[in-house]
């Protein structure tokens, strides 16, 4: 489908001999997206010489059809094929992340299980003989109370805290892992957006929301590390990390990076 464009614009020029000014109208048909032909009329006065007429002639707006080469969307989200806005690669660093997650895990789980079956009730008092032979006496606390380690407290207060620490690490992980984006589509149209996400151990998956359901909490240029998106109905915020690639910035900026009531 063409497009007809009018217009109007003056022009100041100066000949060989004498030079000559003008003024002039163009016009233009072109299919959108394409790089216009400029059909314009002019009318020209020489020094010393009537008004007369110039001839018709075609010129080619190379100012817009270089900004059309550099900028296919410049101001429209509705784009007329899918566009990839952002892309980071990091498969290594979740892979290496998984295993010291798991690892973790297992050092405290470990831990706890030694805790729980090796720590025994020594009493809360050693008795004199005992202490008579040589035995050690049981550690105590800034006001002298007895420090039992292997009292059912303790015992099952450190079994406690060590499973406690580990899931924690591998949970954080995994959260981080399921949060941080490697690409993100734009599809046809620009109604919606897919992100893909990692998993640990370097796997990803892929989802696919509205784009009016995305909206960035801060701009690219305020944050310094990650840009972070927040998607309606699901928990915690997508992150972006600025080492990353942005395909094409102001398509970025008035898609995925713009702000939205949610």
């Amino acid at each position: 489908m063409l497009r007809c464009t009018w217009g109007s614009g003056g022009r100041i020029w100066r000949s060989g001999v004498g030079g000559s000014r003008g003024l002039g109208l163009f016009r233009s048909w072109c299919a959108p997206g394409a790089p216009c032909p400029v059909r314009s009329w002019s009318w020209g006065a020489s020094r010393g010489h009537s008004a007369e007429k110039t001839p018709w002639r075609w010129e080619v707006a190379a100012a817009a059809a270089a900004r059309g080469v550099h900028n296919s969307f410049p101001l429209d989200a509705r784009v007329p094929r899918d566009v990839l806005l952002f892309q980071h690669e990091r498969g290594r660093f979740f892979r290496i992340l998984g295993l010291f997650c798991a690892g973790q895990f297992l050092f405290w789980a470990y831990l706890a299980h030694f805790a729980f079956h090796s720590l025994r009730d020594t009493g809360a008092k050693r008795p004199e003989s005992d202490s008579q032979q040589g035995g050690r006496p049981l550690p105590t606390l800034p006001g002298g109370a007895t420090l039992n380690l292997g009292s059912n407290k303790w015992r099952f207060g450190f079994t406690t805290s060590c499973l406690t620490v580990g899931s924690l690490i591998l949970v954080a992980g995994y959260i981080f892992s399921r949060r941080s984006v490697s690409r993100v589509l734009l599809h046809r149209g620009g109604q919606e957006v897919t992100l893909t996400t990692y998993y640990p151990f370097g796997l990803t998956s892929s989802f696919t929301v509205p784009l009016r359901q995305i909206s960035c909490m801060s701009h690219r240029s305020e944050v310094p590390a990650m840009i972070p998106l927040k998607i309606k109905g699901r928990p915690f915020y997508f992150l972006l990390d600025k080492q990353g690639r942005i395909t094409n910035s102001n398509l970025f900026d008035i898609t995925v990076g713009a702000y939205r009531k949610l």
